[in-house]
């Protein structure tokens, strides 16, 4: 057996009890003579001690205003704490074990403070810890520039370490370890029938995790996707199967298709907001004046659809205010609708497939779920609906492609 990179998201390591279960795991691996690495999260979510948010709310209540480097040294330890309370669990279990930072465990970044790329690793003392039996049990969502200013990687980051490091030591697979069974076709707190899917391709996650799907972040599908490593998404403690995303394909012989089904899955954002550009007749100069204000600002929109005659675009609801403003500064004239969410489906089944959005027209409009914009791709299709209409609409797509069948 080889390497096998286990990571521990803040709700698996939350209290004591969840904390054994992340361990039954790690010396699962070991008995069955793999090399586990381990990679760990801030233990639990907000308001809990160590958990990143409370940490950095801490920071701002204390300090005020609070520079990026020392906001990156203060939000590093809460994982720090749980790679030493982890690695302690493991040797009291009976292996051995040692924490480390990312730093002590290679990973050099550049200096972006907050969201800081990974751009080397250095697996050099990891490889030697596996050579010698003993578990690494890294700190995730952090490393360190070449000078030694202490860096995170911003949201997800504990997701990119893994990937990371897997793909760095060549590993057989990173399984990524949550509070969920697997990614599901759907959200279950809406669709309670939703299954899990068993198997998925790098692009299909990687369109759910960028559509709202909160199983794994982007940017570890698309390491994972740049170096072919196999992911395993699970719940800490379950016996099910989680789901395995690979490079997956749609296999068609003749008329007859085989493990593929038109969607693969349906994802929801709440909370966005619709901007509509009221001044007419832009010239092509003056839609790039606008973008391009906004885009200094780092906002950031979506959905977007240009044309002579409308200009509109979807965008994050706290930042509509702000996206009027600017375009009005500008010289130009904007108003925004809110109370408004996108629903996307994904699957590569859809491409080249006649009648798809006929079906999501028709599943819409039996909820009375009205499109107010929609954008493609060739895994995805997104529409534009109002926020209280939503659920409903979920459920109604679910149904429609009958992703509750086995």
């Amino acid at each position: 057996m080889g390497v096998i990179v286990q990571k521990f998201g803040g709700t698996s390591l939350a209290t004591k009890a969840v904390r054994q279960e992340a361990l039954q795991h790690i010396i699962q691996a070991k008995k069955t003579d793999s090399f586990p690495v381990v990679v760990v999260s801030a233990m639990g979510r907000r308001g809990d001690a160590f958990a990143t948010d409370t940490l950095l709310e801490f920071m701002q209540s204390a300090a005020g205003k609070v520079p990026p480097r020392e906001m990156d040294l203060a939000l590093s330890c809460g994982e720090i704490i749980a790679a030493a309370v982890v690695a302690s669990g493991i040797r009291e279990a009976g292996f051995n074990a040692v924490a480390l930072t990312g730093w002590q465990a290679g990973i050099i970044t550049d200096n972006n403070f907050g969201k800081a790329e990974i751009i080397r690793i250095k697996n050099e003392r990891l490889l030697r810890c596996l050579q010698e039996g003993i578990i690494p049990v890294v700190a995730g969502f952090q490393g360190v520039t070449e000078d030694g200013e202490i860096t995170t990687l911003g949201r997800g980051g504990s997701d990119t370490t893994a990937v990371a490091l897997a793909a760095a030591l060549e590993a057989e697979a990173a399984e990524i370890y949550s509070d969920v069974d697997a990614v599901m076709t759907a959200d279950p707190r809406l669709v309670p029938e939703a299954k899990a899917i068993a198997n998925a391709g790098y692009q299909e996650i990687l369109q759910m995790a960028q559509e709202g799907a909160r199983v794994i972040h982007p940017k570890a599908v698309s390491i994972a996707m740049q170096y072919n490593m196999p992911l395993l998404l699970k719940k800490t403690g379950s016996r099910g199967k989680g789901t395995l995303v690979t490079h997956k394909t749609a296999r068609r012989n003749k008329d007859i298709f085989r493990d593929v089904r038109t969607v693969t899955g349906i994802t929801h954002l709440a909370g966005v907001a619709q901007v509509i550009i009221t001044t007419p007749g832009l010239t092509g100069k003056e839609i790039e004046t606008i973008l391009s204000g906004l885009s200094a600002e780092g906002i950031s929109i979506d959905l977007i659809c240009l044309s002579p005659k409308i200009n509109k675009f979807v965008i994050a609801r706290e930042k509509s205010a702000d996206a009027a403003c600017i375009i009005n500064s500008l010289g130009f004239a904007a108003k925004t609708v809110e109370g408004l969410a996108k629903v996307t489906l994904v699957g590569a089944g859809m491409r080249g497939i006649p009648g798809v959005m006929a079906r999501i027209v028709a599943a819409l409009n039996s909820v009375k779920a009205t499109i107010l914009q929609t954008a493609d791709s060739h895994l995805s299709i997104s529409c534009l609906i109002h926020e209280d209409k939503m659920a409903a609409a979920v459920r109604a797509l679910h149904r429609e492609f009958a992703l509750s069948e086995e």
